[in-house]
């Protein structure tokens, strides 16, 4: 069913589970209004658990200064900037999430420890981005997945940037996908077509 309204810098975190029928209602009083988009693949262990629902007002997600006069938004996981702690309100993720949106004025670098295991991949929203030890470039509207490591190193380029950190550890279990329905199998997928026509998919 229809959720609360959404304002710039809120953020919605539903975990779908067996099943939700949902829509959005952005609110928006004047300028421009961005909205992002983040589906994680539950572990199948947690693909039938009841669906949960929660909206984050802007207001409740830290924002942290960067030395260099950037600034980190941090939605899940946790950050250390400046020796301090910095959590977001998403927190206990088996995947282990991490969400961040980082602002960095133009040729500034942010560096940040990041866990070996994770896959992580960004997203310049703003600006052009400069990856990793090699400068690797990445254009405004672009998505990057980083290889492996231990640290990321992101830089700005001409103009200030704006970008989306992403990571996450992998679940290495098979993905089956038919439209909105992701399982791990043909048969659940089938099962939970006929659970949404019978009406019992987001019971």
């Amino acid at each position: 069913g229809n959720k609360g309204h959404l304002r710039d810098g809120d953020v919605q975190w539903m975990t779908a589970g067996r099943g939700i029928i949902h829509s959005e209602m952005p609110q928006q009083e004047h300028g421009a209004m961005r909205g992002f988009q983040l589906w994680l693949n539950l572990p199948a262990a947690e693909k039938m658990k009841p669906a949960h629902y929660r909206d984050i007002p802007s207001a409740e997600i830290p924002v942290a200064d960067l030395p260099n006069g950037g600034s980190i938004k941090v939605i899940a996981n946790t950050a250390f900037i400046g020796g301090n702690v910095v959590s977001g309100p998403i927190q206990g993720l088996t995947t282990e999430t991490i969400y961040w949106d980082v602002h960095l004025p133009a040729g500034k670098e942010f560096h940040h420890a990041m866990p070996e295991d994770h896959n992580t991949f960004l997203y310049a929203y703003e600006g052009d981005i400069a990856i990793g030890e090699d400068k690797r470039k990445l254009t405004k509207g672009n998505t990057g997945l980083l290889s492996k490591g231990d640290q990321l190193s992101v830089q700005a380029l001409e103009t200030e940037a704006r970008f989306l950190v992403i990571s996450g550890k992998p679940l290495k279990e098979p993905i089956v996908q038919y439209g909105p329905f992701v399982m791990n199998s043909t048969e659940e997928i089938e099962q939970a077509i006929q659970d949404y026509r019978d009406g019992t998919l987001a019971e």
